[in-house]
């Protein structure tokens, strides 16, 4: 019985080993303890982007490396945006609300980079409804769909959800990518956004192999 034992710790040991020296990007994301909830379709790795707005990081990378993988993302891959929400008190909670009442008009192809230009790019000051609403309206939103879509009970949800899901992935800043509610990446790990581009796709084939 003993020999038995040891047998199986040594085999334990070396496939932790083996683990890890397959693991060609570690130390260049986390893990997120304990793993959160995903809603991707069976089948499906979720990779969610946490944002803001006003964050300069957040919009460089969108522009320089976001747009282009989301055009090419793997076929099993299924991308979420999500406004990183620190609680009721957090001060962008208009800007978040704009996300949402995008997604739920089907505008978000009209507001997301705009929105993004208005603050980043044309230096205005867009946390507030009257300048979002203003903003909806040029790109053929109705008052009258952004007011009542605004204050609706799908975007308030949403906006739960986001503040939920913030705190789950233990985040302190943006831009961050959650690999099917497991792993956390940020540029400073992977050293910089190319480097985090590559162990994003490291992971999601790791999903997809776990599949």
């Amino acid at each position: 019985m003993k020999v038995y034992t040891k047998l199986v710790f040594i085999c334990l040991i070396m496939m932790f080993q083996t683990a890890i020296a397959d693991d060609s990007y570690a130390g260049k994301y986390e893990l997120i303890t304990p793993p959160q909830q995903t809603s991707a379709p069976e089948g499906k790795v979720e990779v969610v982007e946490l944002f803001w707005y006003t964050c300069p990081h957040c919009y460089r990378f969108d522009e320089s490396h976001l747009k282009d993988w989301k055009n090419n993302k793997p076929k099993n891959v299924h991308f979420i945006n999500m406004p990183a929400v620190f609680g009721n008190n957090d001060r962008r909670l208009p800007l978040a609300k704009a996300y949402y009442v995008a997604e739920a008009l089907k505008v978000s192809n009209k507001i997301h980079t705009p929105l993004f230009k208005a603050i980043h790019d044309d230096n205005r000051d867009m946390n507030n409804k009257r300048s979002l609403q203003k903003l909806f309206s040029k790109h053929g939103v109705s008052v009258k769909d952004f007011n009542d879509t605004y204050d609706s009970f799908w975007v308030t949800t949403q906006i739960n959800r986001a503040k939920t899901m913030t705190k789950g992935y233990g985040i302190g800043g943006v831009p961050v990518i959650i690999v099917n509610g497991k792993y956390r990446l940020t540029s400073e790990m992977a050293n910089g956004y190319n480097e985090m581009m590559k162990v994003l796709d490291y992971l999601i084939k790791k999903e997809s192999t776990a599949k």
